[in-house]
Parts: C-alpha cells; structure tokens; sequence
C-alpha cells in the first residue's frame, strides 16, 4: 500500500517546490543605501527582458519631497499606474548623502534635479534621460505630460 501511495506524494512534493519556487527577482521600490545598483540592474534586466519591458531608473532618496509626490501621484492615478505596470518595470536608485552611487550614476547623462529618470531598453541599454520637473504641474504632475512620456517609451 505505502509503495502505491509513494510516486503520488512524490509527485506532490514536487509540484509544492515547482509553484512556490522565487525567480530570483525582487522589485527594488525603495531608495535604500545600502543596495548595489550594479547587482539591482541585473535582475531587473533579467526580468525585462523575460517580460519584455522597458527599465525606468527612478533616481532620488527618502530625503526629496519631490519623490514621494511622484510616488503618491502614480499610485493615486490608475490609468498611469496601469501604463506603467504593463510596459516598464521600475527600478530605485538612491541617491543620497549616506550614498549617492556616483560610479553607478556616471554611466548616464549628468541629473539637474530629483527625482529623475532614465529609460532603458530591456536589455539595460539607455535611451532617454526624463527631468521629471518636465512631467509637474502646479505641486504635482500633469495627467496629460506622464502618459505622453510613457507612451513616447514604451515598447513597440
């Protein structure tokens, strides 16, 4: 009898581990210090390319008013935040006094102001570098200039 029920519970066993295996990939959604930036793009390229999205680096830090409007604004705002779920995956660079990723950020256009992003292709090549000043209105952001900008980016 226990050998008839053994490939059964076998078989369970397995599919437990395949279902709840991790990919490996963590969305990075907050401005921490202490993260690599260089090992963060990995893994979202990684994911990228397997989802076929482009990367947004949203550079800025817990320190900028401007960055948690810009968070508050997406998450308050379901057309862009839909927009922005289905064709791009958002990766968060701090920049800071604690660490301000210098090496990290050198490879890109040189930023004017906080937050800021850059676009890059699936497989981490940059494309554009977007003054979010550019996307504000009043003391938030205009509708019209965020969807035009990720619709202007997004994958064809």
């Amino acid at each position: 009898m226990l050998s008839k029920l053994f490939p059964l519970f076998f078989s369970l066993v397995l599919t437990i581990l395949m279902f709840s295996q991790d990919n490996g990939y963590t969305k990075i959604d907050k401005f921490d210090p202490q993260r690599d930036p260089y090992k963060d793009l990995q893994s979202t390229i990684t994911e990228a390319s397997k989802l076929n999205k482009r990367i947004i680096l949203d550079v800025g830090g817990d320190w900028c008013i401007w960055c948690k409007r810009i968070d508050a604004y997406i998450e308050e705002n379901e057309e862009i935040k839909n927009l922005l779920d289905k064709n791009y995956i958002v990766m968060k660079v701090n920049y800071s006094k604690e660490n301000n990723n210098e090496k990290f950020l050198s490879q890109y256009p040189k930023v004017a102001g906080y937050p800021h992003f850059f676009v890059l292709d699936k497989d981490g090549k940059f494309l554009h570098s977007q003054n979010t000043g550019d996307l504000e209105k009043d003391k938030s952001y205009s509708k019209e200039k965020f969807l035009a900008f990720l619709n202007k980016w997004k994958m064809k």
